[in-house]
């Protein structure tokens, strides 16, 4: 175990004293102030494993929108490493159609294509927001590997592409390789209780596999990446996974980066009114759902929004605001 590394046990440790690990209480009531104005539900600040500040209900499992696409990329990294999942494989070997049928390019598109937004496929697919139906571009219009667009199709055909090569659900696997070796708190997926589920939609044969959980559970996800994707002395995820998947592979104008279905920053970019430290990336959900990684602060920001209630939701300007002021609250001069 590195020197000065902490982790959560069966519950998250504060740091004892945060003014003397840099952070300005007064930076972080203002903290507290703007998140409390712009609508936070919950908000987590973890640093060095250890928590510095928290708002809200952290227990509560909160719809997490698209950070599900981060979940299902570090299970894919488990995939390829263990020779179920072939980067290379396209959608043509892999049997891999829809409703209006691929055509024969479309099919040439790789899995790696697919994780990379990349795949030309521009197919109708479910659980898309209004801001990814507005920049979808017409079927036909790129081959694969030659233009970025955040397309939900690529993502939820990767889900199928998941379970028929692995034979594995989707989020039981999630449970057994992830939640599990964290310790994650609240996340369940028992005949009880279910946090992970299928949501089929007519449009498309490849259903959206949507995610409840926690602020205190996803620090916990967010922790395991900005250790590599070690645990404790576990390995959970392999470290030239994690590596890659948080490379700027393709150029998202002021959205930053993408790399293997997460948002990296790039040149400072990614969140308006914030500036970015080198080498952040994040999960992100529509309707201000966050796990940004900070990792040259050894910092964690998760937030979070109560988006089952209708037209709630904190826009990205007011949370680039709010990471602005967090930087500033650590001591962070960009």
């Amino acid at each position: 175990m590195e020197r000065g590394e902490h982790w959560p046990g069966p519950d998250w440790h504060a740091l004892a004293d945060p003014a003397g690990a840099g952070w300005s209480a007064a930076g972080l009531e203002r903290v507290r102030a703007c998140a409390e104005a712009i609508g936070t539900d919950a908000l987590m600040l973890v640093q060095g494993g250890r928590t510095v500040f928290s708002m809200g209900d952290l227990a509560r499992r909160y719809l997490c929108h698209s950070i599900r696409k981060s979940f299902l990329s570090a299970l894919i990294g488990l995939a390829v490493e263990e020779g179920s999942i072939d980067l290379a494989a396209t959608l043509d070997t892999l049997g891999i159609d829809d409703k209006e049928g691929l055509s024969e390019r479309e099919k040439l598109a790789t899995v790696y294509d697919l994780l990379t937004a990349r795949s030309g496929v521009y197919h109708p697919a479910g659980f898309e927001s209004p801001w990814m139906r507005s920049i979808k571009e017409a079927r036909g219009t790129h081959g694969p590997g030659t233009f970025w667009c955040y397309s939900n199709w690529d993502f939820n055909a990767l889900g199928t592409i998941y379970s028929e090569r692995t034979g594995l659900d989707i989020h039981e696997a999630f449970r057994d390789r992830i939640a599990a070796p964290l310790g994650m708190e609240d996340f369940r997926q028992d005949e009880e209780r279910r946090d992970g589920w299928l949501a089929p939609d007519p449009c498309s044969d490849h259903p959206a596999y949507p995610f409840r959980l926690s602020a205190r559970d996803l620090a916990r996800f967010g922790l395991l990446y900005l250790r590599g994707g070690r645990w404790r002395d576990a390995r959970v995820v392999p470290a030239s996974w994690v590596a890659e998947s948080v490379l700027p592979l393709s150029d998202a104008g002021p959205r930053g980066a993408y790399g293997y279905m997460w948002w990296v920053a790039r040149e400072g970019t990614g969140l308006p009114g914030a500036i970015l430290p080198a080498g952040s990336y994040s999960a992100q959900g529509v309707g201000g759902h966050y796990c940004l990684v900070i990792p040259p602060l050894d910092l964690i920001v998760v937030h979070r929004v109560d988006t089952d209630i209708e037209g709630r939701a904190v826009e990205r300007f007011a949370f680039g605001r709010l990471v602005r002021l967090i930087l500033q609250a650590c001591g962070h001069r960009s």
